[in-house]
This record gives C-alpha cells, sequence and structure tokens, in this order.
C-alpha cells in the first residue's frame, strides 16, 4: 500500500477522463513506489470519479490505456459516445406537454384581455424544455458492467481502499460524498452516473427521494476529501484549463472564440471559473493542512489541443492520451527538483532512466504495437450519427403537436 498517498481527479467530460488516463499511466511509469491501484483513498468527481473508481476496482493505467483504442479479451470496451447518448425519452415527453401548456397560456391570455403576459406565457412553455439533451443511464449501465465482472464490486463497502464520488443535492445545494457513511449503499455506478450529471446535458439522478447532479457545481476538485481522510500527499489532476488565445499567439487572430460561436465561448468561460475556483481552494489547502502536500498536474495554458480536439474519433482519442502522457512527463521532468524531496518525503522515488528515456512510447509500454492499436479502430462517428437518426424519426413520427 502506497501510505499516506492519495488521488484526487476533477471533471471533464469522456476527453476530461481520456487525459487524466494519459497523465496517470505517466506517474505509474515514472514514480517508484507508487501503487495507484493500493492508495490510501481515491476521490473523483464527475469524470474524475469514473476513473477514480476504476483505479479502486484494481483497473490498471495499462488496462484503461489499451481500453481507449481496443477491447481486452472478456472487458468491455470504453466508447466515449457512451456519453453522448440523445435523451430521447425526456426529450419526447416534455415535448408532449406543449398543446396543454399552449393552451393553458391562451385561456390565461383571455381572462386578463388586458394584460399582454408575454412573458408568463414564454415562462409556462418554458416547461416544455427538456432539462437534458444525453441520457446517462447508459454510463451507469456500462460502469455497471465492468464492476461486476474479474473480482471487481459495485459497493463502495466492498472495495479494498476508501473511494469518494463527489456529487451535488440539486434541493439542497450542497456537495454529498458518495462512499460516506451513510450513502456507502448506493451502487459505485450510480455514484458516478449522478456526479457527471451536469445540469442542460444530463438529467439529474434520483438516489432515495433525493436528486443528485455534477459535483463539479460546487468545487473543483475536491481535494480536501482525500487530506479529511488522511492522505498527506494527494496527487490531483485537473484536465480543465482554459485556453490562453491572446494575439499574435500561435497566429490566433482577436475574437477567434466569438467566430467559433456559442459553444467555445461557453467552454471558455466554464472553464475560467472552474480553475479560478480551484486555485482558491489550492491556496487554502496550504493554512488548513499544514503538514500535507498537495501536487497538482493539468495542461499548460496555451494547450490548444485540450480545448479544440474533437475525441469522437479514434485517432483524436489516441492523440489526447498520447499527449496528456507526454505533458505530464514534460511537467515531471521541469519539476523533478522539487518533487523529488516531496516525495522521499513518502518513500517515493523518480525511476531510474524513465524519464530521460526520449523516445518512450505510451503503447509500448502498456503492451501494445501499432499493428495491435489499430485492431481497436472503430467508427465512432458512425454510430453516433445512427443515434441522431434515429432521434429524428422518432420525433418525426411523434408529429407537429
Amino acid at each position: 500500500m502506497s501510505d499516506g498517498i492519495g488521488l484526487a481527479l476533477a471533471g471533464g467530460g469522456p476527453e476530461g477522463a481520456i487525459y487524466e488516463i494519459g497523465a496517470l499511466r505517466a506517474l505509474d511509469e515514472a514514480i517508484d513506489g507508487l501503487d495507484l491501484n493500493d492508495l490510501t483513498v481515491y476521490v473523483g468527481v464527475s469524470a474524475g470519479g469514473f476513473i477514480a473508481a476504476n483505479l479502486a476496482n484494481r483497473l490498471t493505467t495499462a488496462q484503461m490505456c489499451r481500453a481507449i483504442v481496443k477491447t481486452d479479451p472478456g472487458e468491455h470496451p470504453f466508447i466515449p459516445e457512451t456519453f453522448l447518448q440523445p435523451a430521447v425519452k425526456e426529450i419526447l415527453q416534455r415535448g408532449g406537454r406543449v398543446p396543454r401548456l399552449l393552451l393553458e397560456s391562451i385561456r390565461e391570455a383571455l381572462s386578463h384581455p388586458g394584460d399582454p403576459g408575454v412573458a408568463d406565457a414564454m415562462l409556462r412553455l418554458s416547461r416544455a424544455l427538456p432539462i437534458s439533451i444525453f441520457d446517462n443511464e447508459p454510463i451507469r449501465a456500462y460502469l455497471e458492467r465492468i464492476y461486476s465482472i474479474k473480482g471487481r464490486t459495485d459497493d463502495f463497502r466492498r472495495l479494498r481502499r476508501p473511494l469518494f464520488v463527489v456529487g451535488s443535492d440539486l434541493e439542497a445545494g450542497r456537495a454529498v460524498r458518495f462512499g460516506e457513511p451513510g450513502l456507502d449503499h448506493v451502487p459505485i455506478s450510480r455514484a458516478v452516473q449522478a456526479s457527471t450529471a451536469l445540469p442542460g446535458l444530463y438529467p439529474p439522478v434520483e438516489i432515495d427521494g433525493h436528486y443528485y447532479v455534477d459535483g463539479v457545481l460546487l468545487k473543483t476538485l475536491h481535494a480536501s476529501v482525500a487530506l479529511d481522510h488522511g492522505a498527506k500527499l494527494p496527487f490531483c489532476i485537473n484536465p480543465i484549463v482554459p485556453v490562453d488565445l491572446r494575439p499574435g499567439d500561435d497566429g490566433a487572430p482577436p475574437g477567434f472564440l466569438l467566430d467559433r460561436g456559442l459553444p467555445s465561448v461557453l467552454s471558455q468561460t466554464f472553464r475560467t471559473l472552474i480553475r479560478s475556483r480551484l486555485q482558491a481552494g489550492l491556496d487554502a489547502y496550504g493554512t488548513r493542512y499544514r503538514n500535507s502536500q498537495v501536487v497538482l498536474f493539468e495542461p499548460p495554458r496555451d494547450d490548444y489541443r485540450m480545448f479544440f480536439t474533437n475525441i469522437f474519433t479514434f485517432s483524436s482519442r489516441r492523440a489526447v492520451c498520447e499527449h496528456a502522457y507526454e505533458v505530464t512527463r514534460l511537467q515531471l521532468r521541469a519539476r523533478r527538483e522539487d518533487l523529488e524531496p516531496i516525495l522521499a518525503r513518502h518513500g517515493l522515488s523518480f525511476a531510474p532512466g524513465v524519464l530521460e528515456e526520449p523516445n518512450r512510447s505510451l503503447w509500448r509500454g502498456v503492451g501494445m504495437d501499432d499493428e495491435a492499436r489499430e485492431i481497436g479502430h472503430e467508427h465512432t462517428l458512425d454510430r453516433l450519427g445512427r443515434s441522431l437518426d434515429r432521434l429524428e424519426a422518432l420525433l418525426d413520427r411523434q408529429g407537429p403537436g
């Protein structure tokens, strides 16, 4: 057991999960004495909860790297579009409310002819808007499958080491820690489903009469959970940082994000808020946890690949994992002088020669050559397109009313 060593992983959607896998593989190789499957405590929020739960269930970094591009014998493949299945049932149910809500609005307008009531009518009709565009039940079902084989468990209480998956109680507006007494009966797969339920994208998850959503709404990393449960050296990974596109950098002109539309503007805004809140939390740890040391890894601000990459292609998934691996190796080399005494205090050290090896391959290190990587080539965009086609067909059958 890596005594006193913890892990705290932030969210970031499918691309964030893949980034964390690559970064963790770099740490796994570079640090002697670090057993990522036998830590003092695991903490994850949103996509980080998915990765933390895998590690706590003894899935290795090598297995997770291979799962990105191929399916190990007896394993279920990691398919990113599992995270983006259209919420067909929710959309149809909400759409079915439109006639009744429209009739109520007309009745209200006729009963108060002197009051335009446009705002009230629009507010009433807004109840027909779907609360999510994607279905997160496939996420739960996928995790339930992989945690039910090879001696793994979907039960927090049966894990060898503590795991905490952080979510938010929607109606109470507070963070909850699935895995703690009182919430440790919740299946791990259900807890991860709740922790990844970002409002607008995924529906809240009902558990014991309460509704839970993404834990990132209240905190970015929740490293304090690891510190509170005995971690003196929590390794933290945050894949979500705002991109720096100042004029002149890499040829990006002013207004570049605006030209890319609303999704890019919202993404940059969300990332900025997340990173600012993370920094505030890290600053507070120095006072609150004087005998502990938090070690954070994240992409640099000029990391355009993490901001603009579409991981719903085979080559992009592979590239993000490779990129995270290389970036983390570079950061370990750059910070080696500072990190060595910190690691030594906890019985860890840098593996001789690993960081100095110039052409070290992520894929060779996990037992794959170039030919084997091609086995896992799956046409994910085609499958996502078919899902959208099915949604369109269902909407057509629903009719205009």
